[in-house]
């Protein structure tokens, strides 16, 4: 889904397939997956993709210096803007890789916090998304980058600024993360209020959980007769939705709710996001 009168970001997806790590994932359904997740973003054109062998990672820069000089020559040619890493990307070895190459990088994280950002409706997935965010451009605070050099896409990634800018930057995103986690406790204890009355009604609540794009929002449409977003896409849904429903085969109203579960190797804020489902189901 593309957005009239915004540009269209040319980006090519990369899947490290490291040989030491014995725990990897098969290396192409896993560049199928990243592909998949890049497709989920607005106004992003996947000009290509590659898996990358490695033995190892290299510390600076997690590629070889002839492999680099590959890649760079492929990205020139095709006109890459943004390359997506599906994995795991140190802040130094992302701005060494950025200036080897002179494109924007977001790694796996990175890359799922953007679809979140762009599919978060409610207040509470607002302020979720916001707060994970923030905890993850914190972590790439580095030195040799200048204050608010780069930009790093809808959410606002900044590389880290100078050395003598980190702390200072550093104490702005705590008091900012302060703030987020105040307000986040008026949306839950608002939240709270509205399950504790849902609990005096007689009636079940069912939960529709599974992994991402398994069709959990076209089931809820047709069980509750609903029009909520569905399309063939990972996380095209996001925050959680409730609906009266008669089952045919019992007497009771239910109340189904799509959530999005999961994909692979996902971060580790990912079970915040799973909090209100969580809370409002028992499973049976």
């Amino acid at each position: 889904m593309l957005i009239h009168d915004q540009p269209v970001t040319r980006a090519w997806v990369l899947h490290p397939d490291l040989k030491s790590d014995q725990f990897r994932r098969a290396a192409d359904p896993a560049l199928e997956e990243g592909v998949a997740l890049a497709d989920a973003l607005p106004n992003l054109e996947v000009v290509g993709a590659t898996v990358v062998r490695l033995p190892k990672r290299h510390p600076g820069k997690l590629f070889g210096k002839g492999k680099i000089a590959e890649l760079k020559q492929i990205f020139h040619d095709a006109e890459v803007e943004l390359v997506l890493i599906d994995g795991s990307v140190t802040p130094v070895q992302q701005r060494n890789l950025e200036k080897e190459w002179g494109v924007k990088l977001l790694d796996r994280t990175g890359l799922i916090l953007e679809i979140f950002s762009d599919r978060a409706r409610t207040s509470e997935g607002v302020l979720q998304v916001e707060m994970a965010a923030l905890s993850y451009q914190r972590t790439r605070l580095v030195r040799a980058w200048t204050h608010l050099e780069r930009q790093r896409g809808g959410l606002g990634f900044v590389g880290g600024p100078g050395e003598t800018q980190i702390e200072a930057d550093r104490r702005a995103i705590d008091d900012q993360l302060n703030r987020l986690r105040k307000q986040l406790a008026k949306v839950v204890k608002t939240r709270e209020l509205h399950r504790a009355s849902r609990a005096k009604v007689p009636f079940p609540i069912v939960a529709l959980v599974g992994y991402t794009n398994a069709g959990k929002s076209t089931l809820f449409n047709r069980l509750t007769g609903a029009n909520v977003f569905a399309k063939d896409m990972l996380f095209a849904t996001l925050d959680p939705t409730m609906r009266k429903s008669h089952c045919p085969l019992a007497t009771r109203l239910s109340c189904p709710t799509p959530w999005v579960s999961s994909v692979t190797c996902r971060p580790n804020w990912w079970l915040r996001f799973a909090r209100p489902l969580k809370k409002s189901s028992t499973l049976i």
